[in-house]
């Protein structure tokens, strides 16, 4: 009897696990509550494997063996009750295809900074003539390239959702970048949740694994005096200097693991600011451990250019330079934007508010921020947060409208941020389809 597994999301996660459990002789069955995109179907289509969309059909999803669930579905879903109830299996596609590859996997999780951590990690590796993977949150989905490639290597970006579902998974190398607080509208408003959620990167990692961790993070130093892992542990800092580890010393980058030792200047490193130092040293470290040469390393430091949609300087109009940031869907990663700005900066921010408490974010506002576009269907939280902070602020519902109002707030020299502290969805498809559309208007002006 064939064992049957049912894949809830038909998006680029759903589908890659269909098609990797079609291929390994499951029964498979796809079952979207939305539309199925036509790229999607077209594939289920060419597995000749079963599916439906805008509805879910309990007899047929309620029957399944095992359930692989897409990380934008949440617990309180009306089709996850009524399958929890039947106390059937429910994991993650990156449970599912870890079963299925024999690759080293470099896992990288944080509230910030997952997906330039792991573009740049992976950037070295194909740089050193490694035969090398790039998914989870980021890319082709994981479980689409354990079906169709062969890779010695995956770099991995995994979200909190990801990680909700990995049970047995382990990592060769977990690289944790920081915790602040994020998505806590599916946490239940309860930090320790989410917090939760992030440590379990580490729960199965074995004595020759390494657990590459912030030290400068309050929230992880305080979870690792609680959590016992087997691991080698190295700390990247840029506050102490450590015997193991990553650190900043007279104006270098210093990589010290397995009795090696490289510098780099960090004005040779191409992507700038705090927050990209810390990118960097995990992605270093993790570079060396995996033997990669000092100089690959040096080299992939000095020309990577960055992630689409994440501090990207893009174009200036009549001196004003405009900077899509629209990855930035949490308060620490506008934070960290606004912290990079030098000069006076009209911000545009807003969108689909996660539980966000924007106070941290006024000493900066009130340092660097001339003006402030609010753009969402429900600005209220903004305007409580900054309208006693800055003497200009407006709303717009569209892109369009946020574009021009930024602009004629500016004027030569200023910066024009697009870094939303918010989910996309009130007024987007998605994070890149906001920045697109960013990058469209300001190339109308």
């Amino acid at each position: 009897m064939e064992k049957r597994i049912v894949i809830l999301g038909a998006g680029e996660s759903g589908t890659g696990s269909a098609v990797l459990a079609k291929l390994k002789g499951y029964d498979v069955f796809v079952s979207d509550i939305g539309k199925i995109k036509p790229h999607y179907k077209e594939i289920l289509f060419n597995y000749e494997i079963e599916w439906e969309e805008e509805q879910h059909t309990e007899r047929l999803i309620l029957n399944a063996d095992e359930i692989i669930k897409s990380p934008g579905i949440t617990d309180k879903s009306d089709i996850i009750q009524a399958v929890l109830r039947k106390n059937i299996p429910i994991i993650s596609e990156i449970e599912f295809a870890g079963r299925y590859t024999q690759a080293k996997k470099i896992c990288i999780t944080g509230s910030n900074g997952k997906t330039t951590t792991t573009s740049l990690l992976h950037h070295m590796l194909r740089k050193a003539g490694l035969n090398c993977g790039m998914a989870g949150n980021v890319g082709k989905s994981f479980a689409m390239q354990v079906a169709t490639k062969e890779y010695d290597y995956y770099v991995l970006e995994l979200s909190s959702f990801q990680l909700d579902g990995m049970y047995e998974f382990k990592p060769d190398i977990a690289v944790l970048l920081n915790i602040t607080p994020d998505h806590l509208d599916r946490y239940g408003y309860n930090m320790q949740n989410y917090v939760d959620s992030k440590m379990s990167i580490s729960k199965n990692l074995s004595e020759d694994d390494y657990f590459i961790y912030c030290s400068d993070d309050e929230i992880t130093i305080a979870e690792l005096e609680r959590i016992v892992t087997r691991a080698r542990q190295l700390e990247i800092t840029q506050t102490k200097i450590v015997k193991e580890g990553a650190y900043v010393d007279e104006g270098q980058m210093v990589i010290k693991v397995k009795n090696t030792e490289m510098k780099v200047p960090l004005d040779e490193i191409a992507i700038k600011g705090k927050h990209n130092t810390y990118n960097s040293m995990a992605a270093s470290l993790a570079g060396r451990i995996l033997d990669i040469k000092k100089e690959i390393i040096r080299e992939s430091l000095r020309d990577f250019s960055g992630v689409e949609h994440r501090l990207e300087r893009f174009i200036k109009v009549h001196g004003i330079e405009f900077i899509n940031d629209s990855k930035a869907t949490n308060v620490n990663s506008s934070w960290y934007a606004l912290e990079c700005m030098t000069g006076p900066t009209v911000w545009i921010v807003g969108g689909v508010d996660k539980g966000n408490d924007y106070s941290s974010l006024i000493p900066l506002v009130k340092e660097k921020v001339k003006g402030i576009v609010c753009l969402g269907t429900d600005n209220t939280k903004l305007h409580q947060a900054f309208d006693s902070v800055v003497d200009t602020i407006a709303d717009a519902g569209s892109m369009k409208e946020a574009v021009n109002k930024a602009y004629k707030m500016g004027e030569k020299g200023d910066t024009v941020l697009l870094s939303p502290c918010c989910a996309s969805f009130d007024l987007f498809k998605s994070y890149e389809d906001r920045g697109a559309q960013f990058k469209e208007c300001v190339r109308e002006l």
